[in-house]
């Protein structure tokens, strides 16, 4: 067992974020004495590093509780998944220094913005929430394709449809009006339908196998991609 000071001096994490931590159930101690120390084991320093990796790679603490707190959650499996983001982090960082050191020999002459570019990590991210199954969009359709709902087969129509105008351009008028049947559908029978949820689920179709690959049996293969651009492209 560990006290907050040890810790502290441990991480470099200071006692008063630790104490933050209790305060807001992100961290609770393993045991408090009767002299009000508190005291961490193995366990709550393991959830510590998973914390700390989150917060690495620029997890909000809501986001970060949210994930450690779903009884639903591989820790492996989130593992893996903070070591591709940190990977990706790392890459992003090493082209930045790179460029860095271009500009020190060289001046500003064919300067290159590119290595600024978070897309491919935010992205990841995203998607890496979304398979992880920690938001309510997730686990609403989760629960609708878990179960036998009367409009399943109504709802996988319509990706259907969609399965037959791949040919079109994301932004055509027909893959929008297509896309925008989807989202009043799902709003009409299931949950509201935002378009920051519809977003969501667009990152879903292609982030998680179980919803890519019943999404392109209803349209053949490629429509659940095609559905996630169209969706995209609302947003452009």
């Amino acid at each position: 067992m560990k006290t907050v000071k040890e810790i502290s001096r441990l991480t470099g994490i200071s006692v008063r974020t630790l104490h933050y931590y209790d305060e807001i159930n992100l961290l609770k101690p393993t045991q408090i004495t009767d002299a009000g120390y508190r005291l961490y084991d193995d366990t709550a320093l393991e959830r510590l590093h998973s914390i700390l990796l989150f917060r690495e790679l620029e997890f909000s603490l809501k986001e970060i509780k949210t994930i450690l707190d779903s009884p639903e959650l591989d820790t492996q499996v989130a593992l893996q998944e903070q070591i591709k983001l940190l990977e990706l982090k790392k890459s992003r960082l090493d082209k930045i220094i790179n460029s860095a050191r271009k500009l020190l020999l060289k001046g500003n002459k064919n300067m290159s913005f590119s290595e600024f570019d978070k897309t491919e990590i935010d992205k990841y991210a995203d998607e890496a929430k979304q398979k992880w199954g920690h938001t309510e969009a997730y686990k609403e359709f989760e629960e609708m394709h878990s179960n036998s709902f009367d409009k399943t087969d109504e709802f996988m129509h319509i990706f259907a449809e969609i399965g037959k105008i791949k040919h079109l351009a994301p932004n055509s008028q027909e893959a929008q009006n297509l896309i925008k049947e989807l989202q009043n559908f799902i709003t009409e029978n299931y949950y509201n339908c935002t378009n920051d949820i519809l977003k969501g689920l667009g990152q879903m179709y292609t982030a998680d196998e179980r919803f890519k690959n019943s999404i392109d049996k209803a349209g053949g293969t490629g429509t659940a991609e095609f559905t996630a651009k169209i969706i995209e492209s609302m947003n452009q």
